[in-house]
């Protein structure tokens, strides 16, 4: 039994999710029933050019090659229409072997000479193949404003005196209707029917095309109409209502050709093969227009039902594959986890690879370039690391929604008989500080209920005599076990201090404690915590941070949650694996451990961090008791915030470079303590990336405008990741509050969300300044009660620019393409998501000018709920 617990009931698991994800796409990807069309059409427009091959590069198509095409497309249709007489000259003369009739075009544009040379070739055409039945001269010359009216009328005139055939001219239905005049001079009317570019959706478009038809039929009615193109494309962007896809395509021809089959209508399909090399010049829809793809592969039947997706089983069945073994781990590893947590982490990584599988597979379905190919590596890539962190947060997320309750969670110990008290050295490092805040944290060490401690006070690189020669003062009247010192000049920042204050330290010491200029501790501090040391392997026991003199204030209630959500949670999650984060105040530590592993790092700005990672190396125990012994205040403003947060993201970069080796080498370090230090950062990662993928987006959007047949609306499954990363990173922090902290009011988990989102581009320049910077400036981070007024706009520069422009590419992308535009609404929805990190950031700048409330004071701070 136990047995099948342990390795068949993870089997089981992993074989359930692998038949339901293979049966939602089964599901999602059946048949449609479509109607029924003629297998015959009366023309195909016809450019005969090859995969690889584009007259933009002078590579064209064999005889052999166009032969192939009229053959294959001579058991579908009798007559075929081409656009240039100069290119592809061929083609009249191998129709005509196959009995084919050939409305024959010549390409005209700006040029005279050109359009010279094109006429004369078709004359000859004309002139040599009986089965060129009627000519085309120009394809939309005048839409393009290639030509004027005039121009073409002369250029009509002129072939019509020199060949025995109809002659015509091929516009959209429009300029028909706006150049009557034009009519005069043709034998009939060659219109383009494309409801496709005016925005009509696929099951309304058919009928759109027979009505526009109709009002050129009563606008000319003694003039014969053919329609030179008709037809649907089977990828490209959404234009208002129209959706580009294979489904909408067969819909579109099917019913076309059933309708028009017994009417008279003369009509050329547009088009018979996919011409890849008219993205250059028609945009992304322009290389999908054929029934039959680049590989001559039919796209669709004529009968029967039309399938969504010719390839989901392929996709299905490797995205359910890869997603197999990983969820056997899955359902093994956190087997002890409820069964909620086992399913959302399931689902979460199959989601993940699905949309991997999707994104691999997108060359077989789309035409890529070279820059194309790059894009999507770039894309994947992206994807894959957007992924990995939405699973890191799944991790924890089931972990403390679904695993109900932490193995490790240590309590305060029964304090010791004074005789047998461990001594303690308590450090406290300041610079700069204002003294009436540093005195206070002496007088509450002073109130110490434990005998044998010292507290060692190192004021370094203070240059204001009004700062530390107070504290100084207030020093000299304490007992003999305090003991102050001031550094004018030391190497280190608070690390450097530090390590003065462990040469000072008395010889009898066995724990080091330290605090940081702004806490007030609580009396049983020390006799609570001291006594984990009696077990020989515990290097560090930390209590968490707490904050006092924040209920009046918004902002600083704001920050107060913010920094719980840490303490309450994620410290719980690292703790149960021995992975702690160590942070730098109401910690304690090992004085024989600190010594042996080099006391604190003076070349890392996180030297609390760094330390816990190197204890953790030599295979020490770290402890985190979650109960408040001491509180601090929380920084003075926004500014002082996201310096802070700047540092840790810059320090968490410093240490990951530096310790690589061993997280991922040889090291002592179990799976669990190598998995957090490896992802315990990735959210701040996923903040780098988030400003990566924002201003690669105000980038391409900016390139879209410019230069829209170059650059395209991305396919929508490479906009998922992003989309669900700043949906969950939103979502998820709201509920795991309402989980861990039943105090914590709505309001304030609003506030703790809002302060997180505005950190974020602090964080991600961290990140980006630790990974290619190799030394940080340790800046202390301003605590209490704002100073005073300062800038509102300053601070937040960067944030305000990049919130602007993420505005104003939307406000374009929606005048460009439409409101209606099904892609553009997409695109816009995620320029929008990310601008919310940069709104958030001016609503706390806001937030934090805003006066402390007067209605009610702030109880004190020993009257404050402990966690």
């Amino acid at each position: 039994m136990t047995i099948a617990k342990r390795f068949v009931t993870p089997l089981l698991f992993a074989a359930a999710i692998a038949a339901a994800h293979f049966g939602l796409w089964a599901a999602t990807n059946g048949t449609l029933e479509l109607i029924d069309a003629p297998p015959l059409v009366r023309g195909f427009a016809y450019s005969g050019y090859q995969l690889d091959q584009s007259p933009l590069d002078k590579k064209y198509p064999s005889s052999a090659e166009l032969m192939r095409d009229l053959r294959m497309l001579h058991n579908y249709t009798n007559r075929i229409r081409t656009y240039g007489s100069l290119e592809l000259a061929e083609i009249p003369a191998l129709a005509s072997r196959l009995g084919m009739k050939v409305t024959a075009g010549a390409w005209l544009q700006g040029n005279d000479g050109d359009n010279r040379r094109e006429i004369a070739a078709l004359e000859t055409q004309v002139a040599t193949y009986p089965q060129i039945e009627r000519v085309i001269i120009g394809n939309e010359a005048l839409l393009r404003a290639d030509l004027t009216v005039e121009q073409m009328i002369g250029y009509l005139d002129e072939v019509r005196e020199n060949v025995n055939v109809p002659v015509s001219t091929a516009e959209p239905w429009h300029v028909w209707l706006k150049n009557p005049e034009l009519v005069r001079h043709v034998d009939f009317i060659t219109v383009h029917l494309l409801p496709y570019h005016e925005g009509v959706p696929a099951d309304k478009a058919v009928d759109y095309a027979f009505q526009r038809y109709q009002e050129l039929m009563e606008k000319y009615p003694r003039k014969k109409i053919v329609i030179g193109e008709i037809g649907w494309p089977s990828e490209g962007p959404a234009i208002g209502a129209a959706v580009a896809s294979k489904v909408n395509q067969a819909q579109f021809v099917r019913e076309f050709l059933a309708k028009s089959a017994y009417q008279n209508y003369d009509y050329y399909l547009m088009e018979a093969i996919d011409q890849p090399w008219k993205v250059k010049v028609e945009g992304w829809a322009g290389a999908y227009w054929g029934m039959f793809d680049g590989k001559r592969q039919m796209k669709y039947s004529l009968q029967g039902a039309v399938p969504t997706d010719t390839r989901w089983l392929i996709k299905a069945s490797w995205a359910t594959f890869l997603g197999f073994l990983p969820i056997i781990f899955i359902a093994y590893r956190f087997r002890h986890w409820g069964l909620g947590g086992r399913l959302s982490m399931a689902i979460l990584l199959q989601a993940c690879i699905t949309t991997l599988v999707i994104a691999y597979n997108l060359p077989s379905d789309y035409y890529y370039s070279l820059r194309d190919f790059i894009v999507l590596i770039g894309l994947i890539v992206g994807m894959a690391l957007t992924s990995a962190v939405l699973m890191i947060y799944g991790v924890e997320f089931s972990e403390v929604m679904f695993k109900g309750g932490w193995l490790r969670a240590f309590k305060r110990a029964k304090p010791l008989p004074a005789d047998q008290e461990k001594f303690v050295s308590v450090h406290l490092a300041c610079y700069n500080e204002p003294p009436e805040m540093v005195i206070a944290t002496i007088e509450s060490l002073g109130k110490l209920d434990y005998t044998n401690f010292e507290v060692i006070v190192v004021d370094n690189n203070t240059k204001d005599e009004s700062k530390w020669k107070p504290v100084e003062a207030y020093m000299a009247n304490m007992p003999d076990n305090f003991k102050f010192f001031h550094l004018p000049q030391w190497p280190g920042f608070k690390a450097g201090a530090l390590n003065f204050a462990l040469q000072q330290t008395d010889p009898r010491t066995e724990v080091i404690g330290v605090v940081d200029a702004d806490y007030v501790v609580t009396p049983d501090w020390l006799g609570a915590l001291v006594p984990h040391f009696s077990e020989e392997k515990v290097a560090v026991v930390q209590a968490p941070q707490a904050h006092r003199e924040w209920e009046n204030n918004f902002f600083r209630r704001m920050s107060n949650w913010e920094f719980e959500g840490f303490f309450r949670i994620g410290m719980h999650h690292r703790h149960e694996r021995n992975a702690l984060i160590q942070h730098g105040t109401m910690t304690l530590v090992r004085h024989q451990a600190l010594v042996d592993v080099g006391g604190w790092s003076e070349w890392c700005i996180c030297e609390d961090t760094e330390l816990g990672l190197r204890l953790l190396e030599e295979q020490y125990e770290l402890r985190y008791i979650d109960e408040t012994f001491g509180r601090g205040l929380t920084p003075s403003d926004f500014n002082a915030l996201k310096s802070q947060r700047f540092r840790w993201a810059f320090g968490a970069m410093q240490i990951l470079k530096r310790h690589m080796p061993k997280l991922l080498g040889s090291s002592t370090l179990n799976f669990g303590q190598r998995y957090h230090f490896l992802t315990g950062w990735f959210g701040w990662l996923g903040d780098a990336l988030q400003l990566v993928f924002t201003l690669s987006s105000i980038g391409w959007t900016m390139a879209m405008l410019a230069f829209p047949k170059s650059f395209s609306l991305p396919v929508p499954i490479m906009l998922t990741p992003i989309l669900c990363f700043l949906v969950v990173k939103g979502a998820l922090g709201p509920v795991l509050y309402r989980k861990t902290m039943k105090e914590c009011k709505w309001m304030d988990i609003f506030g703790a969300s809002l302060a997180s989102l505005g950190l974020s581009h602090a964080i991600a320049r961290g990140i980006i300044a630790g990974l290619v910077q190799k030394r940080g400036v340790f800046k202390t981070t301003a605590k209490g009660k704002g100073t005073g007024k300062r800038s509102l706009i300053t601070p937040i520069r960067e944030e305000i620019l990049l919130l602007l422009a993420l505005i104003v590419a939307a406000a374009a992308m929606i005048y460009s393409r439409g409101i209606e535009n099904a892609d553009a609404q997409l695109w816009v929805t995620m320029l929008a998501l990310q601008s919310l990190p940069y709104l958030s950031t001016v609503a706390c700048q806001i937030l934090a000018q805003m006066p402390d409330r007067k209605d009610k004071a702030a109880p004190p701070a020993e009257a404050l709920p402990a966690n």
